[in-house]
Order: C-alpha cells, then sequence, then structure tokens
C-alpha cells in the first residue's frame, strides 16, 4: 500500500456497473439494446460539484443492475456525444443529467438534485 493509498481506505466500491460511453458506436449499442431492456444514461461533469452529488448519491441507492443497463458519459471528454443524446432523445442538454431509454425513445429524464435512486425505480 502507497501513501496515496491511505485517502481511499473507507472508499466503497459502486453498486453501479457501469458502461462507459466513448463513441457513437456505444450509443447505437444503448438504442439497440433499450428494445429488450431499459437503458440509463449517466451525463457527468468531473469538474461540478452537484454532478459529484448526484453520481454520489445515485451510486450509494443503487439496487438495479438486473433492471436497468446503466450507462455513464464523461461530459467534459464527450461533449459531441452529450449533444448528440440531446438530439437523438429530443431532450436537452443539462449536467448532471439522467435520462432512461426505453425501446428508442426517453421515457424519463431529470437533472441536477431531481437525481434520485427512487425516482429511477419508479420509471423501470
Amino acid at each position: 500500500m502507497g501513501i496515496l493509498d491511505i485517502f481511499n481506505v473507507n472508499k466503497e466500491k459502486s453498486k453501479v456497473e457501469w458502461n462507459i460511453i466513448n463513441s457513437s458506436k456505444d450509443l447505437e449499442k444503448i438504442l439497440k439494446d433499450s428494445m429488450f431492456k431499459k437503458q440509463m444514461i449517466f451525463k457527468h461533469s468531473t469538474s461540478c460539484s452537484i454532478s459529484k452529488m448526484a453520481l454520489n448519491r445515485t451510486e450509494s441507492r443503487w439496487d438495479l443492475n438486473d433492471q436497468i443497463t446503466p450507462h455513464y458519459l464523461d461530459l467534459l471528454n464527450n461533449r459531441e456525444l452529450s449533444n448528440q443524446i440531446a438530439q437523438d432523445y429530443k431532450v436537452n442538454h443539462e449536467s448532471p443529467q439522467v435520462l432512461i431509454i426505453e425501446k428508442g425513445i426517453c421515457i424519463y429524464h431529470n437533472s441536477h438534485n431531481g437525481i434520485r435512486v427512487e425516482e429511477i425505480k419508479a420509471n423501470v
């Protein structure tokens, strides 16, 4: 264990089994997979404290891995993909933001402090 590892001793591993979005092919797969199982996209700004809070709250309360497939988009590194998501699903871009996709349609979206696992559960 190195000196920097000391700061991660109490850090829990995320309960969310994130699928990282890095390309338009990943977005195509989400669309295709949404025909069989609901998909969730979490758009996260790594430089925003509100986004970090929403991400932490989602990860700490998550128990939906069997019911919905979670995807994670780093907005700072993938702004074009975020814009594509907004266009494809007719949802204004916000950060942080959660979208639930079912059969190719965004059936739910929320942002900022409105991102809550309880709300996601209500739409699964």
